[in-house]
């Protein structure tokens, strides 16, 4: 019998909160950007005591990387002040919160993959409202679980995966960075492991909070996942007219904001506590390519 039996999920309508809904099943208080504005924190704490979940979890978050550059207040109060506001909600009630943060806390710097013990100096603004967010959360202490994740995608949403679908239909040369090395999530992989996570965190002693890093196993660049979503597509008998795929570097393929070489995470720490170790990145793919969802937006 599940230890947690109402869960409100901020962001429901993103690709962690989607999955997490599916997941949830009944279980789910599914609460969209319409209905959970982390802008708008005194109307969401008002619905959250309306609902009286016996957890939450922050799937929602200010995402778009580059325009945070010149929209920095706006990226700040939702990524870096809500989650504390959350968090203290959380405590006061002496309920788990679960939020998500993101390898771009971490500069990108060497080869190794990152542990959650390794200092955090995000090269970017969207980074920077992550980390400030983490550090909130940790501030207020309570039942909370940090889950810093990479490259998240689904079959569904604005992503990776679906934009190459959609070029490798149109265009017969592509140009795609090399040299960014990390691994592909796949929501619906961090959404089934998020979820058992909380159920053993609710049956521990003592509650395990803090951060852990939670990505599908292995490493690929982005060129790498680029020409297995090609192959895929084209095993799964879809056209494509792409036939050559250029590795470039970063700096080839300038961004206003920007992104780390290196978003490598050790995850031996989720293991080590919670027994946890998700699919390699190649089967989130193909879990990906096989769901409906992913059929269905492939080209005819």
């Amino acid at each position: 019998m599940p230890t947690v039996q109402r869960i409100a999920v901020l962001g429901a309508a993103g690709q962690i909160g989607r999955a997490l809904v599916q997941v949830l099943g009944e279980r789910a208080l599914p609460l969209p950007r319409a209905d959970a504005d982390l802008l708008d924190i005194p109307a969401l704490l008002s619905k959250l005591e309306m609902l009286k979940p016996d957890a939450v979890i922050n799937a929602a978050a200010y995402t778009a990387v580059d325009a945070a550059e010149d929209d920095v207040e706006r990226c700040m109060a939702i990524n870096a002040q809500a989650p504390a506001k959350l968090a203290e909600w959380c405590a006061a009630r002496g309920i788990p919160f679960v939020h998500f943060s993101t390898d771009y806390v971490y500069d990108g710097s060497g080869e190794k993959p990152w542990r959650e013990t390794d200092a955090a100096n995000p090269l970017n603004r969207y980074g920077t409202s992550k980390k400030l967010g983490d550090e909130g959360v940790q501030a207020v202490g309570g039942k909370h679980l940090i889950f810093r994740t990479s490259w998240v995608y689904d079959a569904v949403g604005r992503n990776f995966l679906t934009t190459m679908l959609r070029l490798g239909a149109e265009k017969e040369q592509l140009r795609v960075v090399a040299d960014q090395f990390g691994a592909p999530s796949y929501a619906p992989h961090l959404a089934v492991a998020v979820v058992s996570c909380l159920e053993k965190a609710m049956q521990m002693d003592a509650f395990p909070y803090g951060v852990y890093h939670m990505a599908n196993a292995g490493e690929t660049s982005w060129h790498g996942f680029a020409q297995a979503i090609f192959a895929s597509a084209v095993a799964a008998g879809a056209p494509q007219r792409v036939k050559d795929v250029e590795p470039i570097p970063s700096v080839a393929y300038p961004t206003r904001a920007g992104r780390p070489l290196n978003s490598r995470l050790n995850c031996s720490k989720l293991h080590t506590v919670f027994g946890e170790r998700l699919p390699t990145w190649e089967q989130g793919l193909s879990d990906a390519m096989e769901s409906s969802s992913a059929r269905h937006r492939l080209p005819d």
